[in-house]
């Protein structure tokens, strides 16, 4: 399959670089960086937060992608990546704010680690990482969804899973969800 374009496809480029073809994981890694930065971007506040994850989800799948083994389409697995890689920087600031001795606090607080407004990102990260911890198939799905605004047949073909399932994990996600943003009305 050759793309719009003319050129190899993300699933070909992928599937060359998973197979040791470096040439195609560094025309891999330029084809994606919109796309992960988007991603990033939808989840964090701050641009210079969405780069810095945007960075590391580059860098995991670069040194990752021979695990890739192309059981799922390539874009389900970098999906996956970059909201991974762009939670993980939200944990990695708070950490770094509750680190920080009084003294060094600022006289207000910092938006990228202190929820301040119901239902913002910042909650909405808190709460997938308390379901994450007991439902993780429910996350992407509602990430998916909720923050990067795909329909559900999109997502269906994301996650190869039924429609169906994408809609019953939908719905269970934003129930589980939905007490934990309630929490700071």
């Amino acid at each position: 399959m050759i793309s719009e374009d003319g050129g190899p496809t993300l699933e070909e480029l992928a599937t060359r670089a998973a197979a040791g073809d470096r040439a195609a994981l560094e025309e891999l890694l330029a084809e994606i960086q919109p796309r992960v930065r988007r991603i990033c971007g939808r989840m964090l506040i701050y641009p210079e937060d969405a780069e810095e994850a945007t960075q590391d989800a580059l860098l995991l799948v670069a040194t990752k992608i021979g695990g890739f083994a192309g059981r799922s389409k390539f874009t389900t697995w970098l999906h996956a990546v970059a909201s991974n890689s762009a939670r993980s920087t939200y944990r990695t600031l708070k950490r770094r704010a509750a680190e920080r001795p009084t003294d060094d606090l600022p006289a207000t607080p910092d938006p990228r680690t202190t929820s301040v407004i119901a239902g913002s990102r910042l909650d909405l990260l808190d709460a997938l990482e308390i379901l994450g911890a007991d439902r993780p198939e429910l996350v992407e799905p509602l990430v998916l969804r909720d923050v990067q605004q795909l329909d559900y047949n999109e997502i269906a073909r994301l996650l190869d899973v039924p429609l169906g399932t994408v809609k019953s994990r939908i719905h269970s996600a934003r129930h589980a969800v939905r007490p934990l943003l309630a929490v700071h009305d």
